[in-house]
């Protein structure tokens, strides 16, 4: 996925990326800042989530969001933010969390330089089902339980992937 090494000077910058970015991408990106900091890799990445549409700037995560997540022992702290074309400069990965949010997030990369680093978050799922992490939003708690479970199981298997790039200065 990367051939680069990952060091607290140059650290892996990942932007998860939903449509209102309020459910699944906040979710993404507690869930990945959570694991990072279990593995006491802070220094090395830098992590941020967004949407492809306007609809809830500045707006904390969906309260049904929070909760099942709080449930895990993880607080997601974003705001939305609309995804931005100096993104694309900006992020060494950005995962869609499906087909619809990759394509619009494709379509501001209007010369197809960065193809390569624009991905779906379940790629790095071991069950990919149809490759894209469905909006839990109108599936009651049920839904939001199914989406932190398909994006933990992700985060994990990401991060598993990245820690090989890892190289540590500290003894």
């Amino acid at each position: 996925m990367t051939d680069r090494t990952i060091t607290k000077e140059n650290p892996y910058k990942i932007c998860f990326v939903c449509l209102g970015n309020i459910c699944r991408s906040p979710t993404a990106e507690g869930i990945f800042q959570h694991l990072v900091n279990e593995r006491g890799y802070q220094p090395y990445f830098y992590i941020d989530s967004a949407g492809t549409s306007a609809y809830h700037i500045g707006e904390p995560a969906n309260s049904k969001s929070r909760d099942v997540a709080r449930k895990h022992g993880i607080e997601l702290r974003s705001r939305a933010r609309k995804f931005t074309v100096s993104d694309l400069d900006e992020f060494d990965l950005i995962l869609a969390m499906d087909h619809e949010n990759m394509h619009n997030i494709r379509q501001l990369d209007s010369r197809n330089q960065y193809s390569g680093k624009i991905k779906l978050m379940r790629d790095f799922d071991p069950n990919p089902g149809d490759g894209a992490v469905p909006d839990p939003y109108h599936g009651g708690m049920d839904g939001f339980q199914h989406v932190f479970d398909i994006v933990k199981r992700s985060c994990e298997n990401l991060l598993d992937e990245l820690e090989e790039n890892i190289q540590k200065t500290d003894p």
